[in-house]
């Protein structure tokens, strides 16, 4: 039987993994301060079955894309955490092996490897032709309908009064039904300037769709649903339509097969599903080719025998290169959580960037940072990490320096 003492507790994990990189935003400090006294309260809510999320914080991002966010309240990031382990083992168990988004073990270069898998099997090696169809589908976060979420989630659970993680089968429920019905929009806070929104397609914006239509972009249980919403059409695909070679990374789905006609006859039937649920594919992102072309799925172009990195990551890349430089020139003096920070950038796109054929690419764009940056760090002799010089930033940031300098 669950227990208050036991939910305070469980919700003091969910706290300690929401903070996670969230160290120094605000609404975790304004939280920390007090953060006792607000798992308590919060777990008090809950259990008297008082709990409602708190109003978000709405704004525009430009990368990659212009895009609306609605950010979640720090107390409600908590719930969102508690949600998510409580759900994932069951919901995970449910999904193909071929769904990558925000799952343990998979992700981007998961997504990658399987499909140049796809396409080195059904080509046989490259040696017969194959055929690659790539959809998308059109504002998918947009058109998600809480109903249908609801219903899904609920479905994939057991129907035994199973407890998550000693929380209650009707706690867990309880806090489901709250987080996917509540309508972000209502008594949301904008940070910044309406002007913001021009220039941002209503389609993509949840201002202008009804109530009961539409999930909030970066939520942890968003990328959640967005796996469960469409996990019938997974399976649909795979078992129904035959397609063997089926993928999907949120809303970017991918085919191969070697007959092109059944890729194409296949569409319509797709789309029939696809209005079960109220989603379109999107009219512009329809492409069919042959797999020895090449084909760009989640940041890279995989071409036979061979795969490189995107024109955007690579504009991404200079871009961070040009900032770094910048403060490379003017800032006399660094802290050592500025070099890390400088650090982590460049390492997240070698990162990115050594799973592919791009030594060369590499090198280039190392080859552009400033003399002043080789002070600093070292480059590993694959281009594929940076390393804090800790000797020179020690005796760079001596109170002596400004007399050597």
């Amino acid at each position: 039987m669950e227990t208050f003492e036991h939910l305070l507790y469980q919700l003091h994990l969910s706290y300690l993994q929401a903070r996670k990189n969230k160290r120094n935003t605000h609404n975790q400090l304004r939280f920390e301060m007090y953060q006792e006294q607000g798992l308590m309260q919060l777990a008090k809510t809950i259990y008297e079955r008082k709990y409602a999320p708190r109003p978000c914080i709405t704004f525009i991002i430009h990368k990659p894309v212009m895009r609306e966010i609605f950010a979640a309240d720090f107390t409600d990031r908590v719930v969102h955490h508690l949600l998510y382990r409580c759900l994932y083992p069951i919901i995970d168990r449910k999904l193909i092996n071929d769904t990558y988004s925000c799952r343990l073990g998979k992700g981007t270069l998961y997504g990658i490897n399987r499909v140049e898998h796809f396409i080195r099997s059904c080509s046989e090696n490259y040696t017969k032709q194959s055929f690659i169809l790539k959809l998308d589908v059109q504002a998918y976060f947009m058109n998600m309908q809480h109903a249908i979420i609801n219903d899904r989630v609920v479905a994939l659970l057991p129907e035994q009064k199973l407890n998550f993680l000693g929380i209650s089968k009707e706690t867990v429920l309880y806090l489901l039904s709250a987080t996917i019905f509540n309508e972000v929009t209502e008594n949301c806070r904008i940070k910044g300037s309406r002007n913001d929104w021009d220039g941002l397609p209503p389609s993509k914006s949840l201002f202008h769709y009804p109530a009961g239509t539409g999930l909030p972009i970066g939520n942890l249980t968003s990328q959640v649903f967005g796996n469960v919403y469409l996990n019938d059409f997974d399976h649909y695909v795979k078992h129904n339509l035959k397609i063997k070679h089926y993928g999907r990374y949120v809303d970017d789905m991918i085919f191969v097969h070697k007959d092109k006609n059944q890729l194409l006859e296949t569409i319509p039937h797709i789309q029939t599903e696809m209005d079960q649920v109220g989603l379109k594919i999107h009219p512009n992102k329809i492409l069919l080719i042959n797999s020895e072309v090449g084909v760009q799925f989640l940041g890279q172009i995989i071409k036979p025998y061979r795969k490189y990195i995107s024109n955007r990551t690579k504009n991404n890349f200079f871009k961070a290169i040009q900032d770094i430089n910048q403060v490379l020139a003017v800032v006399p003096r660094f802290s050592w959580q500025q070099l890390c920070e400088i650090r982590a950038i460049l390492n997240s796109y070698l990162g990115i960037m050594k799973h592919a054929n791009s030594f060369n690419l590499r090198k280039a764009m190392m080859g552009r940072l400033i003399k002043r940056f080789h002070d600093f760090y070292f480059v590993s002799k694959n281009f594929d990490k940076v390393i804090i010089n800790k000797d020179f930033w020690e005796w760079h940031f001596s109170p002596n320096y400004r007399f050597i300098n």
